[in-house]
């Protein structure tokens, strides 16, 4: 059974885990040989092995954001998911787009884009 045939889509596991109380828990969804790209304002993190993923997320300022998943499709061994960050008082700080190549259950490639300034969806102002 794949993946998309049992519902899984791991791209969206990952970010609820990397949300989650230990973050590092999302590693356990990705290939000890991964390759990524995270594109952020001002800067590329790009990395090649599950340390340099590890060392990426160990080195995230704890500030209680939330990656929101507004949307999600699987096409194959292709995952991709569209969404929103919000902080822990629910203001909307940016979108981002993520895509995983997927095998067997694992992510094996993975390139993130977070924008501040412009996604498919409105962000919410937050509160007190």
């Amino acid at each position: 059974m794949t993946d998309e045939e049992d519902g899984t889509v791991v791209i969206e596991e990952y970010y609820e885990r990397l949300d989650g109380p230990d973050p590092l828990r999302g590693l356990e969804l990705v290939d000890p040989d991964v390759e990524f790209l995270i594109a952020i304002p001002g800067a590329d993190v790009r990395g090649t092995g599950r340390a340099d993923l590890e060392a990426y997320v160990a080195g995230r300022p704890a500030v209680g954001r939330r990656h929101q998943v507004r949307r999600s499709s699987v096409d194959g061994d292709l995952e991709m998911v569209h969404g929103i960050v919000t902080e822990a008082d629910g203001r909307g700080t940016g979108s981002f787009t993520a895509t995983a190549l997927v095998v067997d259950g694992r992510v094996v490639r993975y390139q993130a884009f977070f924008r501040p300034d412009f996604g498919m969806f409105e962000l919410p102002a937050g509160g007190a």
